[in-house]
C-alpha cells in the first residue's frame, strides 16, 4: 500500500491535442455524480431509517455524506492528480436496510458507524488488518453481499403485484433504457417515479424542510452493534467497494496509493458519523465515468472530472430534504422498487462470484441463505451470522476435501 502512484502517460499520437472542449471533464464529473446520487439515494435513506433515524436525521445523513465524500474526493483528486472518485457504500446502505433497529436506538447505530470508519482508517495505516480481511474467501464475502441485496431486489416484483399501475411505467422505462442507454436506466426510472408521485400525491417537504440541516447524534457503543453492524459494514465496504474501485482505476491505468485513500475515507467516516455518515469509499461503477476516455482524451486531465463530481455531490446534498419528501410521499413500495432495480446488477455480480468456485459452493450458499433470512439473534444482524455459518462450514469441509484430493 505504500507503492508510488502511477498515472498513464499523456497520449503522444496527437489525440490529446484534438478538438476537446474545456468543459468535457466537468460535464463527465457532473454526470457521474448525478447518476450515482439518483441511482441509490433511496437506499441510503431507507438504510438510515431502518436503524432508527428519524426523517430529519435521515435527511441529515444524506446531506452530510454528500458533503463529506464530495470534499474528500476533491482533496484526494487534487493531491494525487488522479480521478479518485468517492461514493457512499451502497452495499453498506443495503446492509442497514436488512438490519433490525439496534438496541439503544439510532445512537447505537451511529456508534457502529464510528467503529466502521475507524476500521477503514486502521486498514490504511496497518497492513495486517488488510491481509486479515483478504483472507475471507471472495465467494463467502460475495454470498454475504448477495444475501443482503436479495430482499431489496425483490421490491420491484412485490411492487408490481401491489401497485401495478404505479410501478409498470417505471419498470418499462428502466428496461428500455437498459438496452439503449444503460447508465441512464435507473435515473430514468427514478424520473418516471417522481412523475408518478407528483401526479398521485404532490410532494410535501414536511418536517425535514426543503433545505435540510445537519443533525448530530451522540454515538453509543454496543458490543452487539459492533459485531453485528460495524463489522459486516466494514467487510462489505472493503470487499464490494474499495477493492473493485481500485480495480476500475487500474483498468484505466491509474494506480493511486491505497493507504491515504483508506485513511482519509475512514477518518472522515468516523468524524462525520454523528451526522449520519455510515461509510464512504472508492466509487466502483461510476468511477469509470471519470477515469475513462469520456472524461478527457488526456489521462492526466481526468482528475478534473472527479473534482467536478465531488463539487456536484456537495450541491446535490442540498436536495436531501426534497429527496426525503419524495420517499415519504411516494406510494408504498414505489421508491423501493427503483432501488431494487438499481441493485440488480450488483446482485448478479455477487451471485456470480459466490458460485464461481465449486469447492466453496456449499459454504457460499449457506452464507447467502442465512444472510438473506433477516434473522437477528442476540441483536446481531443476519449478515454476520451468514458470514459465520459459511466460514464454519468451509472449515468443517476443508479436511474432507483435502482427503478427497
Amino acid at each position: 500500500m505504500s507503492a508510488e502512484p502511477h498515472r498513464p502517460a499523456a497520449p503522444t499520437d496527437g489525440t490529446a491535442a484534438g478538438p476537446t472542449s474545456p468543459s468535457q471533464p466537468i460535464l463527465a464529473g457532473v454526470v457521474a455524480s448525478f447518476v450515482g446520487f439518483a441511482s441509490t439515494f433511496a437506499v441510503v435513506l431507507a438504510g438510515l431509517r431502518s436503524v432508527g433515524a428519524s426523517p430529519e436525521q435521515a435527511a441529515s445523513g444524506l446531506l452530510a455524506i454528500c458533503i463529506v465524500m464530495g470534499l474528500v474526493t476533491v482533496g484526494l483528486s487534487v493531491r494525487l492528480r488522479m480521478p479518485v472518485l468517492l461514493a457512499w457504500s451502497t452495499p453498506g446502505a443495503a446492509l442497514l436496510v436488512s438490519a433490525s433497529p439496534p438496541s439503544g436506538g439510532y445512537g447505537t447505530a451511529v456508534g457502529a458507524f464510528v467503529v466502521c470508519g475507524g476500521l477503514l482508517a486502521l486498514t490504511g495505516l496497518w497492513a495486517g488488518l488488510g491481509r486479515l480481511i483478504a483472507r475471507i474467501p471472495v465467494p463467502i464475502a460475495s454470498a454475504m453481499l448477495a444475501g443482503v441485496l436479495l430482499p431489496l431486489c425483490l421490491a420491484p416484483v412485490q411492487a408490481a403485484a401491489n401497485i401495478p399501475w404505479s410501478v409498470a411505467p417505471v419498470i418499462a422505462v428502466w428496461a428500455v433504457l437498459g438496452v439503449i442507454a444503460r447508465r441512464w436506466a435507473v435515473p430514468g426510472a427514478l424520473a418516471v417515479a417522481i412523475v408518478v408521485v407528483v401526479v398521485t400525491e404532490p410532494l410535501h417537504a414536511g418536517a425535514t424542510g426543503a433545505l435540510p440541516t445537519v443533525t448530530f447524534v451522540a454515538p453509543v457503543f454496543s458490543a452487539a452493534a459492533i459485531v453485528g453492524l460495524a463489522l459486516p459494514l466494514f467487510i462489505v465496504t472493503m470487499a464490494s467497494q474499495n477493492v473493485p474501485g481500485m480495480s476500475v482505476l487500474a483498468a484505466h491505468g491509474f494506480r493511486p496509493p491505497l493507504r491515504p485513500i483508506l485513511a482519509s475515507t475512514g477518518l472522515a467516516t468516523a468524524a462525520a458519523a454523528p451526522a449520519g455518515v455510515f461509510a464512504i469509499n472508492l466509487a466502483a461503477i461510476t468511477a469509470a465515468l471519470t477515469a475513462g476516455e469520456d472524461a478527457h482524451p488526456d489521462p492526466q486531465r481526468r482528475w478534473l472530472a472527479s473534482v467536478a463530481s465531488g463539487a456536484s455531490y456537495v450541491v446535490l446534498g442540498l436536495g436531501a430534504g426534497l429527496a426525503t419528501a419524495l420517499v415519504a410521499s411516494a406510494p408504498t413500495g414505489l421508491i423501493e422498487a427503483v432501488a431494487g432495480l438499481a441493485l440488480l446488477g450488483a446482485l448478479a455480480g455477487a451471485l456470480q462470484a459466490a458460485l464461481a468456485d465449486d469447492r466453496l459452493r456449499e459454504p457460499a450458499l449457506v452464507t447467502f441463505v442465512v444472510s438473506a433470512s433477516g434473522i437477528a439473534s442476540f441483536g446481531v444482524s443476519a449478515a454476520f451470522w451468514g458470514l459465520v455459518a459459511g466460514l464454519a462450514l468451509m472449515l468443517v469441509q476443508r479436511p474432507t476435501r483435502t482427503g478427497d484430493a
